[in-house]
């Protein structure tokens, strides 16, 4: 009868460290860099935690990442202004370009905003490693507290390079989902964040980040939206369809210098009588609409209309000229693609071009 090898002994040469490699050299885990900006995953009793306070939190990190950290902010998500986007999108791309060997990025961000932010990032940061924002639904005070085991997940993710090139990345709830297509779905529920139809991009286990599809379409290393020359973010309002609406939100919004609006209308692009003279109103004045669904998930097609120029009555000129189909992005997402494509451009088939690309 044969010799048997104990299974003991296979996982101890699995793991020892190759011939000239000292066990610390094997064991060190890739680099990671840590960005705080605050929310519920600080906010404790009495005072918030700094982001050397929540590493703290996760006893094993050291196994899965060789961490440093800053404190960009200590606020709720809700608080964050669109000056502090320009400063925490400058600043990851800073990270990243300072530090070649470095494996990816951690940003906390409360979850009311969450999905905001990431998506931001998404189109603005201009690197193939991964950026994971991380956030919790139950602040350190509370019995259930998961943003420590958030955390340690999201860095995994970070970490491993099977998460190059797939863009911002939202873990939370042992799950791994694109900033593009990920919601808030739920006020208090842990299990919250959903990417609806699409699904996961993939999942956190005992192993290591498991990737079950990638995602197609432009984003961080393949955007072409430069902040370098950026100042300020232009003004993008979004506005409900409801039963019975007045256009008189629209109007207000061209009026205080919207540079565009952006429309979450019922169904497949339907409003009321008044917002539809309302937007109208803002396709007059050269401001231009973009049209999304407040249903949740669908896509709302770009404008197309086959015929001569001459042809077109004035109203679909205006419409030709200034209407924009979101695509499949949540109102909150076609407002941020928009405030960037209008930081590029003012040609409308452009802005068209990159709904359809991003």
């Amino acid at each position: 009868m044969g010799y048997r090898v104990p299974l003991f002994a296979v996982a101890l040469a699995v793991a020892a460290p190759a011939a000239g490699q000292s066990p610390a050299a094997a064991a060190d885990p890739p680099r990671v860099h840590f960005v705080g900006t605050g929310g519920t995953i600080s906010n404790q009793s009495g005072g918030r935690l700094t982001v050397d306070e929540l590493v703290e939190l996760v006893p094993d990190l050291a196994e899965h990442a060789r961490v440093t950290s800053e404190q960009f902010a200590n606020v709720s998500s809700s608080r964050m202004t669109l000056d502090q986007w320009l400063q925490l999108s400058r600043r990851v791309n800073e990270i990243l370009a300072q530090d070649p060997e470095l494996a990816g990025v951690v940003v906390t961000s409360g979850t009311d905003t969450l999905e905001e932010t990431a998506f931001f990032l998404h189109l603005t940061v201009r690197s193939e490693r991964p950026v994971v924002v991380v956030g919790a639904m139950r602040n350190p005070s509370r019995l259930g507290y998961e943003g420590a085991a958030n955390l340690r997940q999201a860095f995994r993710v970070a970490a491993a390079p099977q998460s190059r090139g797939k863009g911002v990345l939202v873990v939370l709830n042992d799950e791994i989902n694109s900033a593009r297509e990920v919601t808030k779905t739920d006020a208090r529920r842990l299990h919250t964040f959903q990417s609806r139809g699409y699904g996961v991009l993939g999942v956190v286990d005992r192993d290591g980040p498991i990737y079950y599809r990638g995602l197609l379409r432009r984003h961080t290393y393949r955007s072409e939206f430069d902040l370098a020359g950026v100042t300020a973010l232009p003004r993008v309002d979004v506005i409900m369809v409801y039963q019975g609406a007045s256009g008189d939100l629209i109007e207000a919004a061209v009026d205080a210098g919207a540079r565009a609006i952006v429309i979450a209308s019922a169904g497949a692009g339907a409003a009321s009588p008044g917002q539809s003279e309302g937007q109208r109103y803002a396709y007059e004045r050269g401001v231009y609409v973009v049209v999304s669904t407040r249903t949740g998930s669908g896509r709302i097609t770009p404008t197309f209309v086959p015929l001569p120029d001459e042809e077109l009555s004035e109203f679909m000129r205006l419409l030709v000229g200034y209407r924009i189909g979101a695509q499949d992005l949540t109102p909150l997402k076609a407002r941020i693609l928009m405030m960037l494509a209008l930081t590029e451009t003012d040609d409308v088939a452009e802005i068209r071009r990159m709904f359809a690309e991003y």
